[in-house]
C-alpha cells in the first residue's frame, strides 16, 4: 500500500550511513518529492530523521512527511519514524477532526515513548509532521524547532511555530523549572534543553510540554513547494531564502540536496534533514 519507490533500509532510518536522499510522488504523479539527510560534525551518531511517503487508505491518498531531530541519542526520532503516523491514522476522528486527532495521537505518543524509558533511554526528539490529503487539504503539526515552511506563489509562509525557551519562558517556569543561557550563549531549559516542546526527555518532562502547534491550508493553484527541515537548515537560513533555492530545481530530491549543501556553505554544523514537496511544474 505504501509507495516508497526503491528507498533502502539506510534510507528510511535503519541502519543508516553518514547520509542518505532519495525521491518519489504521487500515484497520479502531479505531486513529487525529495529528501536529503547529512550527518553532521559532532561526535555522535546521526540524530535526524524522516518520513516521505504516499500511501492510499479509504479511498483517499494521503501524503506524509515528517523530519524527527533527536538529541542524546537516536532512539526518540527512530520511534517516531515508526509510530507516530501510525498512531495519528488510528485515532477514530481523524477523517472528520484531523485537527483533534493529530493533537491525540501526539500526546499518547509521548505517553508511550516515556512509559519505555527503561528501553529507549533519556534522550528526546522534535517533530514536524505534514499530512497531505487528497492532494488539497494539509495539515501541519510541530514540536520544537523543525520547521516546516510553505511557497504560495513565491512567497515563503511559515506553517510551524519555534518553541524556544525563552518564547515559552512563562509556562516553563510554572511548571517549577527555569530558562537559562548558561553554558554556552543559547536559552536552555533548566540549562540543559535548547527547545521547550519535545518528545521524550524524561528527566525534564515536568517542565516541558509536548502538545503540538496545528496549522492547516487549502493546496491551490499559487501553491508550489513545502519544506519541512530541522534546524541545522534553519538556524542558517531564513525561509524565504530557502524557498527561493528550492525552486529553482523541478526535481525536489536536488532542490533538497541543494538547501543541504548550502547550509553546509555557511558553516552548519548540525545534522540536517529536508524534505521539499513540490505540488507542480
Amino acid at each position: 500500500m505504501d509507495r516508497l519507490c526503491c528507498f533502502s533500509s539506510s534510507q528510511l532510518g535503519e541502519g543508516r550511513s553518514y547520509s542518505s536522499s532519495g525521491k518519489g510522488k504521487s500515484y497520479e504523479g502531479m505531486i513529487k518529492f525529495g529528501f536529503s539527510l547529512v550527518k553532521g560534525k559532532a561526535n555522535h551518531p546521526m540524530e535526524d530523521y524522516h518520513v516521505a511517503k504516499f500511501m492510499q487508505i479509504q479511498q483517499h491518498e494521503l501524503g506524509l512527511f515528517a523530519i524527527y531531530d533527536g538529541h542524546l541519542g537516536d532512539t526518540i526520532p527512530s520511534y517516531l519514524q515508526k509510530h507516530l503516523f501510525a498512531n495519528i491514522l488510528k485515532e477514530e476522528e481523524f477523517w472528520v477532526h484531523p485537527s483533534r486527532a493529530i493533537s491525540k495521537a501526539y500526546e499518547k505518543t509521548d505517553q508511550a515513548i516515556l512509559s519505555q524509558s527503561s528501553d529507549l533511554g533519556r534522550g528526546g526528539s522534535t517533530a514536524v509532521t505534514a499530512i497531505l490529503i487528497n492532494g488539497i487539504k494539509l495539515w501541519v503539526a510541530n514540536v520544537g524547532d523543525s520547521r516546516a515552511v510553505l511557497s504560495r506563489g513565491g512567497q515563503a509562509i511559515q506553517m510551524t511555530t519555534d518553541h524556544e525557551p525563552n518564547t515559552e519562558r512563562g509556562s516553563i517556569e510554572n511548571r517549577g523549572g527555569f530558562v537559562s543561557n548558561m553554558p554556552g550563549d543559547v536559552p536552555r531549559v533548566n540549562g540543559q534543553l535548547a527547545v521547550s516542546r519535545a518528545f521524550g526527555d524524561k528527566s525534564l518532562k515536568s517542565h516541558l510540554r509536548s502538545d503540538p502547534d496545528i496549522q492547516w491550508t487549502d493546496i491551490d493553484n499559487d501553491t508550489d513547494i513545502l519544506i519541512l527541515a530541522s534546524d541545522g537548515l534553519w538556524k542558517v537560513m531564513s525561509n524565504q531564502e530557502a524557498v527561493d533555492i528550492a525552486k529553482k530545481f523541478k526535481d525536489p530530491q536536488k532542490a533538497s540536496k541543494q538547501l543541504i549543501a548550502e547550509a553546509v556553505k555557511r558553516d552548519s554544523k548540525d545534522d540536517i534533514s529536508c524534505v521539499v514537496v513540490r505540488f507542480r511544474g
